[in-house]
C-alpha cells in the first residue's frame, strides 16, 4: 500500500518529517518540494516539516535518555560502541552538537548519545530546533529559487 503523503497536506508532511528524523530510511525533502509546487504555503510547509523533524529527533534523544540499551540497539539499530564513541565529543562540545542532528547518518546516533549522556534537555531542544529549522529553511528557499 502506497501512501500519498501530499494528499494529507501539512499533517502528512509532519508525519513524513517525523519519520525522517528517526533511524527509518525515509526522506521528507521530496514531499516538501512537491508541496511547494502545489497550493501549500512556504511558511506552512516550513513549520510542519521543522516541527515533525524536531519532534522525531527529540524521540531519539528521549530513547537515549531512557538509556535502555536493548531499545536503542533493537529499535534504532545503533550499537553501544557507536554511542560511546561520541562521549569525548559530547563532553567537549556539549549541547551545541544538537544543532547537527539534522545530518544524515550521524544525526540520529548523535541525538541518542546526547540523551544517554544526559546533556541538558533545554539546550538540546533549542539547538536541535534551530538546526532543523535552518535546514528546512534552506531547502524551502532552494526549492523556490530553482523551481518556482
Amino acid at each position: 500500500m502506497e501512501i500519498d503523503w501530499i494528499e494529507y497536506g501539512y499533517l502528512g508532511l509532519f508525519v513524513a518529517s517525523f519519520l525522517a528524523a528517526t533511524i527509518l530510511p525515509f526522506s521528507s525533502e521530496v514531499i516538501l518540494a512537491l508541496m511547494l509546487a502545489g497550493p501549500f504555503s512556504a511558511a506552512g510547509v516550513l513549520v510542519s516539516a521543522t516541527m515533525g523533524n524536531w519532534l522525531g529527533g527529540l524521540s531519539s534523544y528521549a530513547l537515549g535518555y531512557l538509556a535502555k540499551w536493548q531499545w536503542i540497539e533493537r529499535y534504532l539499530r545503533i550499537k553501544r560502541t557507536q554511542i560511546e564513541s561520541w562521549h569525548h565529543r559530547i563532553e567537549r562540545y556539549g549541547s551545541g552538537l544538537a544543532f547537527l542532528c539534522w545530518l544524515p547518518v550521524v544525526g540520529d546516533p548523535l541525538a541518542v548519545a546526547l540523551g544517554v549522556f544526559r546533556v541538558s534537555w533545554q539546550k538540546v531542544f533549542f539547538w536541535m530546533l534551530l538546526g532543523k529549522f535552518l535546514r528546512y529553511l534552506l531547502i524551502v528557499l532552494g526549492v523556490q529559487a530553482f523551481f518556482l
